[in-house]
């Protein structure tokens, strides 16, 4: 078990969650550890089920908080509440499968229930015609565990949710900060076709957006402003970027393998392309810094120096990746495949990796050689087995 930790006075402390269906209970059980362990969110940005968990912690009271993730995954999961007898091995992919194939036939209690007309005989342009579930039950469960008062006028958690416009094709994020937070926004961030309908939001239609980008991160690192952090810290960040696909796995052996593959890069949202990507950006924005700060007087004015002038100081940025790692188990369906046994597995496996990833020497000593620079971006994969995490070398004060 971690040892209480409390988050540093400065800065702001963000939780980022990729969609991922089934999946995300890890989510449930990464935030559990985190609240035992002193840590507690400025800001969720979510997507698809990472959406719905986002939802229900920031529309609630810090005290209930567990208690309605429970409520919500253990809805979700009673379905199928038999144990997984073998906990391993064929037979244990066999009753996930099965598991699976009850969630597709029959949908799940609190989220999704098939049509009763299929799309083929519904009028063109309906939301019947262009779906093949039914999401008023989520719609009930969210409006029974979330109190979007909370998110909207509290606002004691910066709140983001994203999703595509069926027309246009174009990513959007709905934040507390400039919409008002309704059911509908959390229910479009994942409406995840052909499964679900699109959602209507001031006359556009929107999808899962994890159609477009799986993972919040970005939205999360171009709008850090430092207002709860110390002035010349501006954006300084400890960021929980919590994923629910593995972007590396196993050469696939069979057909289900190759299709479980395909579906995690896929979704993965090439999570280590982005951090590094990430990493860079920042670098070369201290060097601009640097650079406009050594030109002559008669350069401060030019339209180019200004511009890179421009650039803020993104502070001292700590990305922690947990991500839910592949069981042996699993299969392509491992996204709809809500047994009991299944849902508390991930949740048991997000608490175990953030309570191993606080109690890495890694995590204790981050901010070891980095008190005298002022920005930097580091990402740290703790519970990766392979150990392939990357630290970058500390960037030079800007």
């Amino acid at each position: 078990m971690a040892t209480p930790q409390t988050q540093a006075p400065h800065g702001t402390t963000a939780l980022v969650l990729q969609g991922g269906g089934a999946l995300g209970a890890y989510q449930a059980g990464v935030f559990e550890a985190l609240a035992a362990a002193g840590w507690s969110p400025d800001w969720i940005a979510g997507i698809s089920i990472g959406a719905i968990n986002a939802a229900l912690i920031a529309g609630n009271p810090a005290d209930q908080r567990i208690d309605k993730l429970h409520r919500f995954w253990d809805r979700v999961s009673s379905r199928l509440q038999a144990p997984a007898f073998i906990p391993s091995g064929p037979i244990r992919r066999w009753f996930n499968e099965v598991s699976a194939g009850i969630t597709a036939t029959t949908g799940l209690p609190g989220f999704f229930t098939p049509r009763l007309v299929p799309p083929a005989l519904s009028p063109p342009g309906s939301p019947e015609a262009i779906s093949i579930y039914d999401t008023k039950p989520l719609r009930d469960t969210l409006a029974d565990l979330v109190d979007f008062d909370r998110i909207n006028h509290a606002r004691a958690i910066r709140f983001s949710v994203g999703a595509v416009n069926v027309r246009t094709g174009n990513f959007a994020y709905f934040d507390n900060r400039e919409t008002t937070i309704t059911v509908d926004h959390v229910m479009a961030s994942g409406a995840l076709p052909p499964g679900f309908a699109p959602v209507v939001i001031d006359g556009e239609a929107y999808w899962d957006g994890g159609i477009v980008s799986n993972t919040p991160l970005q939205h999360v690192l171009d709008h850090l402003d430092g207002r709860t952090g110390a002035p010349d810290h501006g954006g300084d960040a400890t960021i929980f970027q919590v994923d629910l696909f593995p972007a590396r796995g196993a050469l696939p052996r069979t057909l289900a393998d190759a299709i479980q593959r395909e579906k995690d890069i896929r979704f993965s949202s090439r999570t280590r392309l982005n951090t590094d990507l990430n990493r860079e950006i920042e670098k070369l924005r201290a060097a601009a810094r640097r650079l406009v700060a050594k030109l002559p007087a008669e350069f401060q004015f030019d339209p180019d120096a200004r511009l890179l002038a421009a650039q803020k100081n993104p502070g001292a940025i700590t990305v922690l990746q947990l991500i839910n790692r592949a069981e042996p188990w699993e299969s392509q369906s491992k996204d709809y495949e809500f047994s009991r046994a299944t849902v508390d597995g991930h949740w048991a496996a997000g608490k175990a990796d953030v309570e191993h990833s606080l109690a890495d020497p890694r995590w204790k000593d981050r901010h070891d050689g980095r008190s005298a620079r002022k920005s930097g971006m580091v990402t740290l994969d703790l519970a990766d087995p392979e150990h392939l995490a990357q630290e970058p070398a500390p960037a030079r004060a800007g």
